[in-house]
């Protein structure tokens, strides 16, 4: 395949800029550099371009943004401030104010500018509402963003090097998804290796991808949507600039440094042997899910408690290059990183993960058979499970013959047989849990409990059902009078160890400022080095997460950054 190049005694470019990772905040960064007169390199360590960002739901959160202001959704700065702090108030210590400040006022000025150049066409997500819907400054759409339609053919011979989702149903839309409701296809589970076949879960619990095309769709050739279709947007505009060369397959080994310790380059290893650019460095690198040792050391987490749906090249190299020339790293307490309670693919090395777990007639209880969280609420799951000072890994979860028949799990439809080995089964609650290393006297006497409370539409305890993000999109809007609480009354009943399973956002990471300037262990600038990607840590929001947020801060820190190497003012 031919890189997308121009000789650079062709051009009269400034400075030259290499960018480490072709996912969305690298696609970005070279954009901007490019268009700011620099000629760009981008080393990409898989042969597919998109990473982390293609997999996803393609949500780009921004507060105050244009496109909801010329849809009329009233919106502010300060409203968006508020939302931002009041989710992230549990741990205030690791927000960086300056970083916040930066990422909140910028990122509408940059979401329009993408627009203005080009390189996509904005939508609001209709209907989307904040994570937090308790929280002070919440909304009720608006603030979530993404692509409108896009035709790959557009991307000519780079359609075949575009990293394609497994876990959405490329080609139709949000606003299709909620008309059509969450479990629209049954594909076959698969591993991460982007075969058709593949099968996955997202946050509103749509398997795989459609059978047939979307009716919104219909008269394109090859609809592109979610994160697959920001990512393909992004990058047919890449291809229009000539001083851009994208380099597939080409794993950076090592940043080059001069006499003053000044980063000036990188040195990937290619197909064809060892490749080197020089020019400032942005690290543009997704997270670090596939990495057992710093999954233990950054999530305390071990292999058997942890699996990714993120793509399998996301190696933490972002965050071992930075620490390589001196760059320090972040930490977010792990007890607030976005990750959902799931378990592992029995085909290759996927991981799979779903909204199994907050549907009605399901619980997640500890091995001592008791419940301790709000178990429909990923956020409640990852806090309590992971608290320090009361730990309940391992965790299990719980369901009965009522769930099975109606809705399934995961590639399994609804009634259909689990695979083998991925489920345990048993007669009575009490069998189940000795077969899964579960008190199983008092599992019967917390789903006893549990089901009294459930057929009154209430959990007192521990919050069920009550959050509106939640029971929206994630529970059966069929069933009441709560649509994530039902009995576990119904033999036979089912069950399976969990493990947490990350989609390539890991919080903790290399530690930068609000221009996104990687920062040394005394929180000075290293000189040449700068970071865009999930590779940085999360300390622009601190602790508190919402969807969206990942995609909305690299596409900012890509506007700075690329601004910055281009000698424009941001």
């Amino acid at each position: 395949m031919t890189n997308h190049r121009t000789n650079e005694t062709e051009t009269s470019a400034k400075q030259p800029v290499v960018v480490v990772g072709a996912g969305l905040s690298g696609l970005a960064t070279a954009l901007g550099a490019a268009l700011n007169g620099c000629s760009v390199t981008i080393f990409e360590a898989d042969e597919l371009v998109g990473g982390a960002a293609a997999y996803s739901g393609g949500q780009v959160w921004v507060g105050a943004n244009h496109v909801a202001e010329r849809e009329e959704i009233a919106d502010d700065l300060d409203t968006a401030e508020r939302y931002v702090r009041d989710i992230g108030r549990d741990h205030p210590e690791v927000r960086d104010e300056q970083a916040m400040h930066r990422w909140l006022t910028m990122a509408p000025v940059a979401t329009r500018y993408w627009e203005d150049v080009g390189a996509i066409n904005w939508t609001v997500i209709p209907g989307l509402a904040d994570y937090h819907g308790e929280a002070d400054g919440a909304l009720d759409a608006g603030r979530y963003l993404t692509n409108e339609v896009i035709d790959g053919s557009m991307l000519g011979q780079w359609r075949e090097r575009l990293r394609v989702s497994p876990y959405f149903p490329v080609g139709t839309t949000y606003a299709d998804m909620f008309v059509k409701g969450r479990r629209l296809t049954h594909v076959d589970e698969g591993d991460n290796d982007d075969e058709p076949g593949q099968a996955g879960m997202n946050a509103f619990g749509l398997s795989g991808r459609h059978d047939q095309p979307p009716e919104t769709a219909a008269e394109e050739s090859d609809p592109l949507t979610f994160g697959t279709g920001v990512v393909a947007s992004f990058l047919t505009r890449v291809l229009k600039e000539d001083h851009i060369e994208i380099l597939p397959s080409h794993p950076v080994t090592e940043l080059l440094r001069d006499e003053r310790g000044r980063v000036v380059g990188a040195r990937a290893e290619g197909p064809n042997g060892r490749v080197e650019r020089h020019g400032a460095v942005v690290l543009a690198t997704s997270s670090y899910d596939w990495d057992p040792e710093l999954v233990r050391e950054l999530l305390n987490l071990a292999p058997e408690d942890f699996g990714s749906v993120a793509p399998d090249s996301l190696r933490g190299d972002g965050i071992k290059l930075a620490r390589s020339v001196g760059g320090a790293v972040a930490r977010i307490p792990a007890t607030s990183v976005p990750m959902l309670p799931g378990w592992r693919s029995e085909v290759g090395t996927g991981f799979a993960y779903g909204p199994e777990y907050a549907m009605p007639h399901t619980m997640i209880v500890d091995k001592s058979g008791k419940r301790y969280c709000n178990d429909s609420y990923w956020v409640d799951i990852v806090a309590k499970t992971m608290d320090p000072d009361d730990p309940h890994l391992p965790f299990f979860l719980v369901w009965d013959e009522q769930h099975h028949r109606k809705y399934g799990l995961s590639a399994t439809p609804p009634g259909g047989e689990y695979p083998d080995g991925l489920v345990t089964s048993a007669p009575s609650l009490r069998e189940l849990g000795e077969a899964l290393g579960i008190d199983g006297e008092q599992l019967e006497a917390t789903a006893a409990h549990y089901s009294a409370n459930a057929a009154r539409g209430e959990d007192p305890e521990f919050g069920r059902g009550t959050v509106d993000y939640v029971r929206r999109f994630a529970g059966d809007p069929e069933h009441g009078p709560n649509p994530v609480l039902g009995t576990i009354t119904e033999p036979p009943f089912h069950g399976l160890k969990l493990k947490f399973v990350g989609t390539g956002i890991g919080s903790s990471g290399i530690h930068i400022d609000g221009d996104g300037h990687v920062l040394d262990e005394a929180g000075a600038a290293v000189p040449g080095l700068y970071a865009a990607g999930s590779c940085a840590a999360m300390t622009t929001m601190g602790s508190g997460y919402n969807s969206g947020f990942a995609l909305g801060r690299g596409i900012t820190l890509a506007y700075l950054v690329s601004n910055e190497l281009g000698g424009v003012r941001s």
